[in-house]
């Protein structure tokens, strides 16, 4: 990897930008988009002013700012990239926050970094998308406990997903929320213990992790008789998935057993794609929509205001129609202090109103290093390629089927009515943080 001298700084240009981001992250994900055009095109001169490895890119392209007066012309930047260069658009040793790159076609991963600006961006962002795709029911300052099936920050600093959970416990969570994953591996006995309670009191619960931690829970309960009857507004945030096919399940069949061993039903399974090469994080929408009482059969990912997203074909990269099947780019205002436009390896498709769905991850030939528009068959976890993190799945997923071969079968209770319908009282902290955090 290779350490460019620092760019000339540009602080109040950049300050500026922020600005007009987080002013779009205020209106939230049913905000007007109009601004984008403008600030993406203002970003990409930015970013070519101040990001070396950037600019030699698109000057290798022909593209730069002088010529380029469309968003959907700014070079995208291709995720391998970032496993070669330091990417930063701002002096390097302004950074205060660097995550492993996503594990995309290759083992080797390099890092993300964020300066102080980058971090209130990508954090202000997440914590809307979350609360607008995960807890869209909940009034302000409104929480729940949330049960979380994933590393902390101090067990996996270097892990986006990790502080992207913490971030959630923080701004959602009552005090009794926490991480079940020590270095022995997940607490079952009080994951077990905290369903018990929600099923017994009738105070719903989330549960967030990786999906195939909850694909080795949910398989380890069905063998051994047991489910749980967890209360109306309980729900699930599983992180990654598989990009099309959930481990050792197909995604109709994980939504089932989240109903046979939860009864969580399948609008309040909500699964994200997070990134770190690209700032905000994506949701399905099921849970929005059944909140507001639309159909949920077909579910997408929304772009929020500040972003966009666009298919391309494998071939020559050129931009597709809706419904066709190609490489997801996207486009994100708050990489700020990396790039504006990313190339992604994931398949997918984009619908008629800027909607997308993934499918997949793309094939790569081994040889030639050539992508193809067919799904890979290895599966990727939300965790990425690493081999260290590959371990660190591996543990969770050996501790929850170990673990749970102490559990005996039980009967799930039915819990009783909630005092007032299904969200209650008892999940409203008016405590100094939620004081502190709020407004969200």
């Amino acid at each position: 990897m290779s350490t460019p001298s620092a760019p000339p700084p540009t602080p109040h240009k950049a300050q500026e930008l922020a600005r007009n981001i987080h002013a779009m992250l205020a209106d939230g994900v049913d905000g007007p988009g109009g601004a984008f055009d403008r600030l993406a095109l203002d970003i990409f001169a930015h970013q070519y002013d101040n990001n070396i490895h950037y600019r030699e890119f698109c000057d290798a392209t022909g593209a730069n700012p002088s010529n380029v007066d469309d968003w959907r012309d700014i070079p995208a930047f291709p995720c391998e990239s970032f496993k070669k260069e330091l990417v930063t658009s701002f002096p390097f040793e302004e950074a205060v926050m660097a995550h492993l790159t996503s594990g995309t076609t290759a083992i080797v991963r390099g890092q993300i970094f964020r300066d102080e600006i980058g971090r209130k961006l990508v954090l202000e962002a997440n914590r809307v998308m979350t609360e607008a795709y995960l807890f869209p029911d909940f009034a302000k300052n409104q929480r729940c406990r949330i049960l979380i099936l994933a590393p902390s920050p101090e067990m996996a600093p270097s892990m986006g997903m990790a502080l992207g959970m913490e971030e959630t416990r923080r701004h959602f969570g009552t005090p009794d929320s926490r991480f079940l994953l020590s270095h022995s591996g997940i607490d079952i006995p009080a994951l077990v213990a905290a369903l018990e309670n929600s099923e017994s009191t009738g105070i719903p619960v989330a549960m967030i992790g990786s999906t195939s931690a909850f694909v080795f829970f949910f398989n380890a309960c069905q063998k051994r008789g047991i489910s749980f009857h967890l209360p109306p507004g309980s729900r699930i945030g599983d992180g990654g998935g598989y990009r099309g096919r959930f481990g050792e399940m197909t995604q109709e069949q994980y939504w089932q057993l989240a109903w046979e061993v939860l009864n969580i039903p399948r609008s309040h399974c909500v699964n994200v794609l997070g990134m770190a090469e690209s700032a905000t994080n994506y949701f399905d929408d099921s849970l929005r929509r059944d909140v507001q009482k639309l159909p949920i059969e077909k579910r997408s990912r929304p772009c929020p205001p500040w972003t966009r997203t666009v298919a391309v074909s494998a071939d020559d990269l050129r931009p597709l129609p809706p419904g066709e099947v190609g490489l997801l780019r996207h486009y994100d205002l708050v990489n700020l202090p990396t790039v504006l436009a990313v190339q992604t390896d994931n398949l997918g498709y984009v619908e008629a109103n800027g909607n997308f769905q993934i499918i997949g991850r793309a094939q790569q030939d081994k040889q030639t290093g050539k992508v193809a528009a067919k799904p890979s068959a290895r599966t990727v976890g939300p965790m990425g390629d690493k081999p260290i993190f590959r371990i660190l799945e591996a543990y969770v997923n050996f501790s929850i089927r170990f673990k749970s071969g102490w559990l005996r079968p039980r009967t799930p209770l039915v819990p009783p009515a909630c005092p007032c319908g299904e969200l209650t009282d008892a999940m409203i902290e008016e405590t100094p943080l939620a004081q502190a955090d709020a407004p969200r």
